[in-house]
């Protein structure tokens, strides 16, 4: 299945988009500007000395009375002023370099903070459209390629470009003949980037589509383990990370292919440019029109261009691949974030209410059709029916995470979208996530405002104090990925606990016991349960032991609510929930 891809922005948004964060850094900006001129411009010195003193030679000074030690003053006063013009340089290109690489990072920690807002903030909806691949592969690989382009390529780029321009100042100042000889170089350096870019650039936004496709499969791949292992399709995925593999490998060596024959033409550049420069020094010294320190001078100015105008070039390696991600990136951050409602209002209640509530995801067929159904306050309303009937889609919309393209969703009289859902509305799926710390400080996610008494007692509800006092600290045992690692159904419980002390107007459990396995569903379904106890609850069973539980069951077939009726009654109706029944527990 080919997904879709998150917005990738144009290069004139991209660039708009990072001179707006240069910009808000303007006095940085400036001392960084200001060191790397002077560091480029000191390198101008040893070349302008060089020359004078081949001109001196020439002219005799310095040759007679050598015995007495005269003739080493001009020689002696050269190596000073090259002495302290590099030793200048140097500390001016350590500032500039180290100011350059603050700037690189504060606007790269200010462009990555608001990626991660903006997708924190992606509804669920966008993120199975586009899957997880594609979003990993923007916060991971292109996050490092524009950080090593910000802080390690850009202060060369900068200073490369900075010593183009002053050399190039320089060797016009000494004879602009002698600098048109040297422009001679320049037709052949552009025509060596204007066949370079075209071939290359295509290759680098492919390549960073078909990383974010190999990150896709990977993550499928162990996101799905346990199916896969269980039906034998190790091969299958493995081959199709191999294959988007090969891919990415592709792209990279079609690159440097074309990198190989664009290095052959900026050495053919050098070789014209430098030689135009010698012959038309030669024939304007023989018309004694220049000097030969003059000369020297502007042969010395064009080879020191070498590097940087070659780092420039061979560089566009990574600021192309630096600038596709950097697209990427910006095509995140400019997602629109989710607005607060213009007018919240407090519930009049705790009851729930959805009138004709329809939904279908983009162009697709609708997955729920006309879905109208009141819960009291403090009822527990368990939601059944076959796979792909709607339910998690119904218990979305419940929870204001998705939009329904129809019918309207009120708690308390008011509408979901004019509520402070983070207050009254609080989903709970079989997905939970364990942060890493201590654990009284991932339960207070829920409340940060909680006690330890409160806490305790949220555990103790959901029968959960028993193994933390089991744990080395107790509630201040460091838990996660890299600490101490809770079991599925220990991870329930934590999940349950912050829904205990966030203490939600409406709470909907998305299949929140499925993930525990047979030996701790029965105390999950227990504590859930008790989590939910006078509570408006709407929960997405996924085991028939849940809506035993229910006050009430609402059957969903293809969208649309066929049956509802207490446990009981829908048994004893022998409909389609009767057959569900039959079915989970092999009766009849």
């Amino acid at each position: 299945m080919t997904r879709e891809l998150l917005p990738i922005a144009s290069p004139r948004r991209t660039w708009a988009a990072l001179w707006t964060e240069v910009r808000a850094l303007r006095w940085l900006g400036v001392a960084t500007l200001v060191t790397a001129i002077g560091a480029s411009a000191g390198g101008l010195v040893a070349p302008w000395v060089l020359g004078t003193m081949v001109d001196d030679i020439a002219g005799g000074a310095g040759i007679n009375d050598t015995a007495g030690g005269a003739g080493r003053g001009p020689v002696v006063t050269a190596a000073v002023i090259i002495a302290v013009a590099a030793l200048g340089t140097g500390v001016l290109t350590a500032l500039s370099s180290a100011l350059l690489s603050r700037l690189g990072e504060t606007v790269l920690a200010r462009l990555r903070e608001r990626v991660l807002d903006r997708a924190l903030h992606l509804p669920g909806a966008t993120l199975d459209r586009v899957g997880t691949g594609d979003l990993l592969s923007r916060v991971g690989d292109d996050v490092s390629s524009v950080t090593t382009a910000l802080v390690t390529t850009g202060p060369q780029l900068v200073s490369a470009l900075l010593t183009i321009g002053l050399t190039a100042g320089g060797l016009f100042a000494l004879d602009w003949r002698l600098g048109l000889a040297g422009l001679v170089a320049a037709p052949l350096y552009v025509l060596a980037v204007r066949w370079y870019l075209p071939r290359s650039g295509p290759f680098y936004a492919r390549e960073r589509v078909a990383v974010g496709e190999r990150a896709q499969a990977m993550v499928s791949s162990l996101q799905a383990g346990q199916t896969v292992r269980a039906y034998r399709l190790e091969d299958e995925h493995t081959s199709a990370v191999e294959r988007r593999s090969r891919a990415a490998m592709d792209l990279s060596v079609g690159v440097f292919r074309l990198f190989t024959r664009l290095v052959g033409r900026l050495n053919r550049a050098e070789f014209v440019g430098l030689a135009a420069i010698l012959a038309s020094g030669f024939l304007l010294v023989r018309a004694d029109l220049v000097t030969v320190g003059a000369t020297t001078a502007a042969a010395l100015y064009f080879h020191r261009l070498f590097n940087p105008i070659g780092a420039v070039i061979l560089q566009f390696d990574e600021i192309q691949s630096a600038g596709a991600s950097l697209a990427r990136l910006v095509g995140v951050a400019s997602l629109d974030r989710p607005r607060p409602p213009a007018v919240v209002r407090e519930p009049e209640g705790a009851g729930l209410e959805l009138t004709g509530v329809g939904h279908r995801y983009e162009d697709g067929p609708r997955v729920l059709s006309g879905v109208s159904v009141r819960v009291a306050p403090g009822e527990r309303l368990a939601v059944v029916g076959a796979s792909g009937a709607g339910k998690s889609t119904l218990a979305g919309i419940v929870a204001g995470v998705l939009d329904p393209v129809a019918g309207e969703v009120r708690v308390g009289g008011v509408p979901v979208g004019e509520l402070d859902r983070g207050r009254h509305l609080a989903m709970l799926s079989q997905e939970v996530h364990v942060f890493s710390g201590p654990l009284v400080a991932d339960l207070r996610l829920a409340c940060p405002d909680a006690d330890l008494d409160d806490v305790r007692a949220a555990l103790s509800l959901v029968g959960a104090m028993d193994w933390v006092r089991a744990l080395p600290e107790g509630l201040d045992t460091v838990v996660g990925e890299s600490a101490h690692r809770l079991t599925a159904a220990q991870a329930q419980q934590v999940a349950l606990a912050r829904l205990v002390l966030a203490d939600p107007t409406v709470a909907i459990l998305d299949e929140a016991t499925a993930e525990a396995g047979s030996a701790g569903a029965r105390d999950l379904e227990r504590a859930a349960v008790a989590a939910t106890k006078g509570r408006t609850t709407v929960i997405v069973a996924h085991r028939l032991t849940q809506a035993e539980l229910a006050d009430r069951v609402l059957v969903l077939d293809h969208g649309q609510v066929v049956e509802t009726g207490t446990h009981a009654d829908l048994v004893a109706a022998g409909g389609r929930y009767a057959e569900l029944w039959r079915s989970w527990t092999g009766a009849g």
